[in-house]
């Protein structure tokens, strides 16, 4: 039997599904095992591995099969996405705190998953199978529950909680509900709020038809959107960590998409700190506002005439 089939074979008998006991899941965990063609398995170890320049440069390397770069989704979305729901991986076990977007993102095969598998071939082989899925669900939960330890608790106006994934950018829009919108915003409502791993995370849909805004497009909508009901102001938030500021574009891009909206628009860039603000200053736009969140009792107005105010 090759080392492919058998692969499978130890994906079928760990209860991941069909559609994971396939050619391309099989190579996934010979990468995460670090098993090559004469290896055996009960030499398995366990390593963090990128997708293209780990799994995929793994599989290249040892097994002469090659995956076009345009794959590596298939790899994370089709493959480890199941294996981490199965227990065979974790994700970003070296840093829990990595956002979902992170091109430092990287898996390694569990320790419960690599115990049971470097008996494969053994008598021992069906009593590890046993064990193995006999914790499963108590490690799934405990997976889970570790998960949630790490999310971004952000307090809305109305009193309800959500939770944000990990990662800077989302601290930044954790920052902008909680501080921004009581300095300058009146504490006013958050309407839509997008998440790194949820794009509408959180999305008033009865406020922003009845404001005029096309809801079924929410995806053109930046980060997050605060209306000041005493003034009707509405405050299009982009948080920028590594691209994305309120640029020339953009603002010709927002103008169009809320053409039928009648409440004043503010165009707000909102930073981690100034060193990142530095980075992007060049391409923001005029007569749109900046925000940092390190210095957040402060804006810096990039209009010349007047302060914060719709245009």
């Amino acid at each position: 039997m090759s080392k492919i089939d058998e692969a499978k074979k130890i994906l079928k008998e760990l209860g991941l599904p069909e559609a994971q006991q396939n050619e391309i899941s099989a190579y996934t965990l010979l990468a995460l095992c670090c098993i090559k063609p004469r290896g055996k398995w009960s030499q398995a170890t366990r390593q963090s591995l990128k997708v293209t320049k780990g799994i995929m440069a793994f599989v290249f390397d040892c097994y002469k099969k090659e995956y076009a770069p345009n794959t590596r989704e298939t790899f994370r979305r089709q493959v480890l996405h199941q294996f981490v729901q199965g227990r065979i991986a974790d994700y970003n076990p070296d840093n829990p705190e990595l956002p979902v977007n992170s091109p430092n993102a990287h898996y390694a095969i569990t320790h419960e998953a690599l115990e049971a598998i470097q008996t494969f071939g053994t008598k021992n082989w069906n009593k590890a199978v046993k064990k193995f899925k006999e914790e499963v669900g108590y490690l799934s939960k405990r997976y889970k529950k570790e998960r949630e330890l790490i999310l971004i608790p952000v307090k809305l106006s109305n009193g309800k909680t959500i939770k944000l994934s990990a990662g800077k950018h989302n601290e930044v829009q954790a920052a902008i509900v909680q501080s921004f919108a009581a300095r300058f915003a009146n504490g006013g409502s958050v309407l839509y709020l997008g998440d790194t791993a949820k794009k509408d995370l959180h999305i008033d849909k009865e406020k922003l038809k009845e404001l005029g805004i096309p809801i079924d497009q929410h995806s053109k909508l930046p980060d997050v959107v605060i209306h000041d009901e005493k003034k009707n102001w509405l405050f299009l938030i982009e948080a920028v960590t590594s691209h994305g500021p309120i640029s020339p574009k953009r603002i010709i891009e927002l103008e169009e998409f809320l053409k039928d909206c009648k409440a004043g628009k503010i165009y707000v860039t909102a930073f981690p700190d100034f060193a990142e603000f530095k980075k992007h200053s060049n391409n923001i736009a005029w007569e749109t506002e900046v925000w940092l969140a390190d210095i957040p009792d402060h804006m810096i107005h990039f209009n010349g005439d007047r302060f914060m105010g719709p245009r």
